[in-house]
């Protein structure tokens, strides 16, 4: 789930959401060296207007470490893709930097570090499932949800300048939520069993096939061939349905 509460004094939006970890996943590779180096896989990926420098730069300043590191980031999620590929990258960074360098952080310090970088930090330093609260910094792990296959498209639409910031611009308080269907999802995530996959909800949605037409296009084909229940992952543009079967 993915509930927007409420627009904050402060500028950001209160949510309420439930986030679940999968294995697609990112690569890291550490080593020890005079300067933050970055190298990766993928051409057009730019370190610097990512928050793995960002995260890099602030562990760095925050212990006051005097050494580097050459970081290798293999990547397989794509990017801008709504499922948390830079979010997830920066607290690798975070947990792999503090390692690499001994410098013994702790959960609580870290978890201050990622609240810095962006919303959704703090959720991947614990990954698994998890209630999020606040604008994203505060974290309840929860009992996983049963075991299910994901099955995940990547439309290809164009990239969205800011795509976050223009989507939560673009709600309006008619959007906003209570809160109570992740209360809902959270209660039966707690009682083991089922769970009610109309319970799967983003607000995002509201906007999101809006701005990008052709989102509803590749929704309406997952449902020709079967796909029930087809939500928006995050801020998208990557859609995703849950099976129990593999077949």
């Amino acid at each position: 789930t993915l509930e927007v509460l409420a627009k904050r004094r402060d500028g950001f939006h209160e949510i309420r959401s439930v986030i679940q970890t999968i294995n697609l996943c990112d690569s890291l590779h550490f080593q020890l060296s005079q300067n933050i180096e970055f190298k990766s896989n993928v051409p057009n990926w730019v370190p610097q207007e990512s928050l793995v420098s960002k995260a890099a730069s602030l562990i760095k300043e925050v212990a006051k470490y005097s050494g580097g590191a050459a970081i290798e980031v293999s990547k397989r999620i794509p990017l801008v893709s709504g499922l948390g590929g830079d979010s997830s990258d920066a607290a690798a960074i975070l947990r792999g930097l503090n390692k690499l360098w001994g410098l013994d952080l702790g959960l609580k310090e870290l978890l201050g570090l990622a609240a810095e970088l962006g919303s959704d930090v703090a959720f991947f330093l614990y990954g698994g499932t998890a209630l999020v609260e606040g604008r994203g910094e505060r974290v309840t792990p929860l009992p996983p949800f049963p075991h299910m296959w994901v099955v995940l498209v990547m439309p290809p639409v164009p990239r969205m300048s800011g795509k976050t910031a223009q989507l939560y611009a673009s709600l309006k308080a008619s959007h906003y939520t209570g809160g109570q269907i992740t209360e809902r999802l959270v209660k039966e995530l707690r009682e083991g069993g089922e769970f009610t996959p109309s319970l799967l909800f983003n607000t995002f949605e509201n906007v999101a096939f809006t701005r990008l037409s052709e989102l509803s296009v590749y929704r309406e084909h997952m449902a020709k061939v079967g796909a029930t229940d087809v939500h928006l992952a995050g801020s998208g543009p990557a859609l995703f349905t849950l099976l129990q079967d593999k077949a």
